[in-house]
């Protein structure tokens, strides 16, 4: 028997225990992702951009009550490669996403 949290909605769900693929391009939509993946996400986002020597991105993270724009935030201010983050112009996003500069 497997040692599955039993409160975990996700819990013994094949879909859910599938590891996501997508290209790693410059920009990283959250919007296909749920909000709980989003940490881990922009994290393994922001390793395997870095290791492909992308180092301008963008991340859209939508408008809404800004919860995305500050969970993503955090991840960057956190984090040793980037150099700078803020908001693009309006058509690249406006504060719907985060533009990223990293070293």
């Amino acid at each position: 028997m497997d040692n599955e949290d039993p409160g975990d909605p996700a819990a013994g769900d094949p879909v859910a225990d599938e590891a996501i693929a997508f290209e790693i391009t410059d920009v990283l939509d959250l919007h296909t992702f749920p909000p709980s993946e989003v940490k881990h996400l922009v994290r393994d986002y922001l390793d395997l951009a870095y290791e492909k020597g992308l180092r301008e991105l963008r991340i859209v993270h939508g408008k809404g009550v800004g919860v995305q724009r500050q969970t993503v935030r955090k991840i960057l201010e956190r984090d040793p490669r980037v150099v700078g983050f803020g908001d693009p112009p309006g058509e690249s996003g406006g504060w719907g996403a985060t533009w990223v500069k990293m070293r």
